[in-house]
């Protein structure tokens, strides 16, 4: 059985030429880039190289790049840094966010309301978009920090950045954006959009894991958590992943050359699947907005279908997919995302999964995944009546 991976927004396969470029690096230049001998320059070299090519794919400065484990640790380096900057400073305790963030963001300031901060969760609509008139009446006096992801992991919704950034322009409030699922598929101009702290990771671009940058507009200041050598420009000790410092200067160089012809692929591959559950007859609903959202993620709601059985088919079936749902001690508690969409007690939180293209994927390889979904579909909405 040939299996199809249908679930890119959680990872992705690596591209070939990323590993043909770490691959040489790995062999060979085994260096610490911290070291001042021919070893360790040609790391450093081989570091800052791909400092420059990715802080030009955001209109940053090299120095504003700042080279992370992924994601998450970038998430909690700005959020954390910002907010213990701030305080050091005396300037402020408030922040305000979303209730559809990445975990990374949301634990992160439930950590720092245990910690003598203020949080603010802004609600969104039933398309996942906060309101700017509510963001902007959440604004204090004492508000440091405002954090909004730049588009939904799990619906794709994008939000509206550029007038958020607008909004703080003239302020001393930050803004940072989680850009995990947005970078690459959307032109992110750092300046234009005035953000001060974004975040990314490697393995959301077929790039390696463990690999990630927080971009710091040069005027702010973080308090570093990590404490130990003075790497990243004192702003994150510990001894650079060079390898994958590479590897992530290539995937980010193939998603900028490729970006246009992969928006427009996904959303091809959408509507591939979409007309074929819809030839097949089964009923599902769009969760997100249905045309501002990132082209790789489709968030489809099916009524009447518990969502572990769902998935549990699709995987037999060779079909892999996921939902919003965590399960924990083999209970399944509902995507955050779609509660905070549609409601806690709806239907939707535990009926729906998300699908998500990327490399490798065909159309005639999702034609086939959507005629498995509509026949699993249809199969445990006959026995649930």
């Amino acid at each position: 059985m040939d299996r199809i991976y249908l679930d890119h927004s959680a990872t992705t396969p690596m591209h070939p030429e990323v590993i043909q470029a770490m691959l040489p690096v790995m062999e060979h230049v085994f260096g610490n880039p911290s070291s001042i001998h021919a070893f360790g320059r040609e790391a450093s070299k081989l570091m800052e190289e791909a400092r420059t090519a990715i802080a030009k794919s955001i209109q940053a400065k090299p120095k504003e790049i700042i080279f992370t484990g992924g994601g998450t640790e970038a998430d909690n380096l700005a959020i954390i840094g910002a907010a213990r900057a701030a305080k050091q400073k005396k300037k402020g305790n408030h922040i305000i966010t979303t209730a559809i963030e990445h975990h990374a963001v949301l634990k992160t300031c439930e950590d720092l309301e245990k910690n003598g901060f203020e949080v603010t969760y802004l609600k969104v609509d039933e398309s996942g978009i906060i309101s700017l008139s509510e963001l902007e009446a959440a604004i204090r006096p004492e508000t440091i920090l405002v954090s909004v992801m730049y588009g939904n992991n799990e619906v794709g919704t994008l939000q509206p950045i550029e007038a958020i950034g607008k909004l703080f322009k003239e302020t001393d409030i930050l803004f940072h954006t989680d850009a995990v699922q947005a970078f690459g598929l959307e032109s992110i101009n750092v300046q234009a959009l005035n953000i001060d702290l974004l975040s990314m990771t490697g393995h959301k671009i077929n790039g390696p894991k463990g690999i990630g940058f927080l971009y710091c507009q040069e005027e702010v200041t973080l308090s570093t958590h990590l404490h130990g050598g003075e790497q990243e420009r004192k702003r994150r000790a510990g001894t650079q992943n060079v390898p994958g410092i590479v590897g992530l200067k290539k995937a980010i160089e193939i998603m900028e050359a490729t970006r246009e012809e992969k928006r427009v692929l996904y959303r091809g591959l959408q509507d591939v699947l979409l007309e074929t559950l819809d030839k097949e007859g089964i009923q599902y609903e769009i969760n997100g907005d249905r045309t501002n959202r990132l082209p790789h993620i489709l968030n489809l709601f099916f009524p009447g279908v518990q969502v572990e059985s769902l998935l549990m088919n699709l995987d037999l079936s060779g079909v892999a997919v996921s939902s919003g749902s965590a399960c924990t001690a083999g209970t399944a508690q509902p995507s955050h995302v779609l509660s905070a969409m549609y409601g806690e007690a709806g239907e939707r939180p535990l009926s729906s999964i998300r699908i998500s293209f990327g490399l490798y994927n065909t159309k005639e390889q999702v034609s086939e995944a959507a005629v498995i979904l509509a026949q699993v579909v249809n199969r445990l909405v006959k026995l649930s009546v």
